[in-house]
């Protein structure tokens, strides 16, 4: 560091960092401020979420949620809105993954520092920290606060790491998705109760509150708590003002996916004191979290209940999702039609700045504009600004990619491969494994069933032939982690490992471990083509896809999430039809054949066809018109402006 601090080049690139900062926060009219005018800087929005995706150097994210509520915060910052973030800060964050040489997931957990990390620590006016107590399991908890700046938008993040807690509740905020049942209930009890508490300290009057999933959905009774106290007022009237500043977002396509708890384990963490002071028996607090009401001994206590009977407007994540979504809790209001229920959609989006690559930015500044990332949502600017960009300049971009690509996979394997103390010869043979020319294939995503990881392996000859053409070969990089508990998962990535050994694709599949953004943002800026196969309709929405389009790279889906609406035929490839089927056998054997057909009949035939220097002028011609069609809709400034006129502004 002292070595850097004295290099001139090193200072200029540092100050004009600064420069650039300061012209970013620097106060300007924009959509924010124009539009967005029942949110102010006094009546802003509270934005509330389990995790948080931010950077790599604030390890508080699992996958998807994390990394949408990330890029919502930074579009959120661009765009001026006036929006705080509440969050907790996880002493060990979410796993780390490493591979056994007989292809088992392990997981591993490292410490984080606080004074390490983007964060400062909240003073209250005393100067002392600032505290915020909650009650849970029969004693008061306590939580310090740290505060990270996206921008100008600030996280608040609450820590159970406090001298004078007991060593159990210390560890409230240990680690993400990683406790038993109860610590995930005392989570989410520190985080809806706590961070309403929080915003009360910090003296912030929220327009609107967003629970973004359900893991928030206490925030709603704390609300009707302090109006049934300060006002001596019933639960119902309090309820129904609570209700008109809440929002709630579900991204769970199936009931088994939200969180349920057992009602004792309900009681036991929020004891009798907490209903009464609700004006509420213990019956009629556990019956908010079921959808039968009346079912008092055998259903669970559920948060999206919750949230859907506290929170004014209910949204999924894409058109599909909503209906679903409408489908799925069509029970909460018993005699109506489905077509009735009151859950809308709004389509997920990526904040594009972040995951273009510095290759394809360039020439973003130069065709589309120098403030190209201020106009993500102008679809003519996109439309005209593309359509100038040389074919053989996005080429060469994206061939430079590819390479940087190849050698990030070479370090990975060989490094794993060292680690795991393989034989010499297969860690040497890593330093060969892929090539830039080939035809290359990312999956990468949380390991879970439906996701359908082995879909690619339905039929393993015809996939060796894919792979092993002397003419047209492909080449596939997979990544992900299976959830420490789910060992179906944990089977399925190890098939996966054991698969990449056989020395007739060794060389053109790999798998790496440890997915993370860095990874993440290696694979979306390079590959070819974007696989994503789950099974219809388990995807909610789907973000990956949506950052490799920004990129120029070609999506090859299930027609469900957001690529059944951004698919229109001409933009990329798809796998099967959009209709439901009753049998997942029958299903996955279709899918399977659609997969083989479209890889064969559609995706190698037209990224071979190439000039004698290797140009597939059909190609880049999709990649134009895959990014002029899903980059100016499938961003998060978008996002965020449907969220502040469709569902925050009242």
């Amino acid at each position: 560091m002292a070595q850097m601090a004295t290099d001139p080049s090193y200072i200029e690139r540092v100050r004009r960092l600064g420069d650039l900062f300061d012209q970013y926060m620097a106060p300007a009219e924009t959509w924010g401020n124009e539009s967005a005018t029942t949110i102010t800087r006094e009546r802003p929005v509270a934005y509330f979420c389990a995790e948080y995706g931010v950077h790599n150097s604030l390890p508080l994210y699992s996958g998807g949620l994390g990394i949408l509520a990330g890029d919502h915060l930074k579009s959120s910052s661009d765009l001026r809105l006036p929006l705080v973030s509440i969050g907790l800060l996880y002493r060990y964050g979410y796993f780390r993954q490493r591979l056994r040489r007989d292809g088992w997931q392990e997981e591993y957990y490292g410490e984080t520092n606080p004074s390490e990390l983007p964060i400062h620590l909240v003073h209250g006016e005393n100067g002392a920290p600032l505290l915020i107590e909650v009650s849970m399991r029969g004693r008061l908890v306590f939580a310090q606060v740290w505060r990270a700046d996206v921008g100008r938008v600030p996280l608040y993040l609450l820590d159970t790491n406090v001298e004078g807690n007991e060593e159990t509740d210390r560890l409230v905020t240990g680690h993400l998705y990683g406790g038993d049942r109860e610590t995930r209930i005392v989570q989410e009890m520190l985080l809806g109760i706590g961070g309403v508490r929080l915003l009360r300290k910090l003296r912030i009057e929220p327009h609107v509150f967003h629970l973004n999933e359900g893991h928030s959905a206490f925030l709603t009774l704390e609300l009707v708590r302090e109006l049934v106290q300060s006002r001596r007022i019933s639960f119902d009237d309090a309820a129904a003002i609570v209700r008109e500043r809440c929002v709630f977002t579900t991204h769970t396509p199936v009931a088994a996916g939200n969180d349920e708890f057992d009602s004792a384990l309900v009681q036991r963490s929020f004891g009798s004191e907490y209903p009464e002071q609700l004006g509420l028996t213990m019956d009629q607090f556990l019956a908010l979290g079921r959808v039968d009401a009346s079912n008092n001994e055998t259903e669970s206590y559920g948060l999206t209940p919750l949230a859907i009977r506290m929170c004014r407007s209910t949204n999924g994540v894409s058109r599909k999702h909503g209906e679903i979504s409408r489908a799925l809790w069509q029970k909460l209001w018993p005699g109506e039609k489905i077509t009735d229920i009151p859950i809308t959609y709004v389509t997920n989006g990526v904040h594009s700045p972040t995951w273009v690559a510095p290759l394809i930015r360039s020439l973003y500044v130069q065709h589309v504009g120098e403030d190209w990332a201020e106009k993500t949502r102008d679809r003519e600017l996109w439309q005209s600004g593309i359509a100038r960009v040389p074919d053989q300049d996005l080429w060469m971009a994206h061939s430079l990619l590819k390479e940087r690509l190849v050698a990030f996979v070479r370090h990975r394997s060989y490094d794993a491969r060292l680690n795991r103390n393989e034989s010499a010869e297969y860690i040497e043979a890593a330093r060969k494994m892929f090539d830039q020319r080939t035809l290359t294939i990312g999956f990468a995503r949380r390991v879970a069933g439906y996701k359908r990881w082995s879909l690619l392996m339905t039929d393993p000859d015809r996939l060796q032939r894919l792979i092993n053409d002397e003419q047209r070969p492909i080449q596939l990089v997979f990544a992900g982690k299976a959830h420490p508990q789910d060992q179906g998962a944990k089977l399925i990535l190890q098939q996966l490992a054991q698969w990449k050994y056989d020395p007739r694709v060794a060389n053109r599949a790999v798998f790496l471990q440890d997915y993370d953004q860095e990874i993440a943002r290696q694979l979306v800026q390079s590959v070819d083509v974007w696989l994503n196969v789950p099974r219809r309709p388990l995807e909610a929405s789907g973000t990956s896809g949506e950052k490799v389009a920004v990129n120029g790279g070609l999506n090859l889906s299930i027609l469900d999430g957001w690529w059944l609406e951004g698919y229109d035929g001409t933009n990329g490839f798809a796998i099967g039809s959009s209709v439901e089927a009753a049998e997942t056998a029958d299903v996955d054997t279709a899918d399977a054949e659609s997969l083989y057909r479209v890889l064969e009949e559609q995706v190698v035939p037209l990224f071979y066809d190439q000039d004698r220097n290797g140009f597939p002028a059909g190609w880049v011609a999709m990649m134009k018109r895959s990014i002029q069609t899903l980059v100016p809709i499938y961003n998060s400034d978008r996002m965020v402006e449907e969220y502040a006129h469709r569902i925050y502004s009242v």
